[in-house]
């Protein structure tokens, strides 16, 4: 009897190039409860990324501080983005990875190098191949070619440039893309020279990153500009969307964001226009039929 065997496997969607697996690194560097909008900044993102489909195993998420459990949160146990209050980011389905005094310029540079200690856990392990996409995204306090952690050390544009030749060198990543949102953000992407990396900023050198609006009754600002627009159009995006990240780039306004968002592309091998939103922000999978056949033998009566 003839057995038509089909073999069905699941691999991440690919545009032009060959990633088959898709990373999220996620940091809030600051501390102190002024600080919420970093929180809800970076956990606007983790809700992103996991609504288009990258599971938390594939997800490290680091936050220096809990505005949930601030005893000046009005609204305990909850971090929102929006003075509506319409989405509580820091529901029962969120997994912080490193929290508190865990998330250091050291671990942070350890993780994407994979230089952690033998007994951490896989869920806090960046396990990429040659063949994954990553997506870092930081939020936080900065400067010229600086970012601050917990407002006691700082990451350089060196040391973030370094990691990323590291990251090459041990075939850690396909293609990068590295977003940041603080004052002067542009300048810490200024010394990357490994190749594929797609770099994007809020601010250029000695201009600000502002926060959009703040909620009265949490007292502080609960998002920032850069961040809340690139939301606004990130909202639009579904699992199996067309839209590029040309068309992200194309959405930044200077007149809403108040900075000039910046862009670097001369590392990076592929036209915007050509490179899916979900490439970075998702994790979508597509079915693959191989169709083999065996011969058996048929029983005769």
């Amino acid at each position: 009897m003839r057995i038509l065997s089909i073999l069905l496997t699941l691999v991440v969607a690919v545009s032009s190039n060959t990633h088959t697996n898709n990373w999220a690194v996620i940091v809030s560097t600051s501390r102190f409860w002024f600080n919420y909008r970093h929180q809800a900044n970076a956990l606007s993102m983790y809700r992103t990324v996991k609504r288009l489909g990258i599971p938390d195993s594939q997800i490290i998420l680091m936050l220096a501080d809990d505005a949930a459990c601030n005893p000046r949160n009005a609204f305990p146990g909850t971090v929102y983005n929006n003075a509506d209050r319409a989405l509580d980011l820091y529901s029962n389905n969120i997994e912080v990875d490193y929290r508190g005094y865990e998330v250091t310029v050291d671990t942070f540079l350890r993780v994407l190098t994979d230089k952690v200690d033998t007994t951490t856990p896989r869920s806090k392990r960046l396990l990429t191949d040659e063949h994954s996409n990553v997506f870092i995204y930081l939020t936080g306090h900065g400067g010229n070619e600086f970012l601050k952690f917990q407002d006691a050390e700082e990451v350089s544009a060196f040391d973030i440039a370094d990691a990323f030749a590291q990251m090459h060198a041990m075939k850690r990543y396909s293609e990068i893309l590295f977003m940041i949102d603080t004052c002067q953000a542009n300048t810490m992407y200024s010394k990357f020279y490994s190749p594929n990396v797609l770099a994007i900023g809020s601010s250029e050198f000695e201009e600000s990153s502002y926060s959009h609006h703040a909620d009265s009754d949490v007292g502080v600002a609960v998002i920032d500009r850069f961040t809340y627009y690139n939301l606004e159009f990130l909202e639009q995006v579904e699992r199996k969307s067309s839209l590029t990240m040309q068309d992200l780039v194309d959405s930044y306004d200077y007149v809403k964001i108040h900075s000039h968002a910046g862009v670097r592309t001369d590392l990076y091998n592929q036209n915007l226009s050509d490179v899916l939103i979900t490439d970075f922000f998702g994790n979508v999978q597509a079915v693959e039929i191989d169709n083999d056949e065996d011969d058996e033998d048929d029983d005769d009566e």
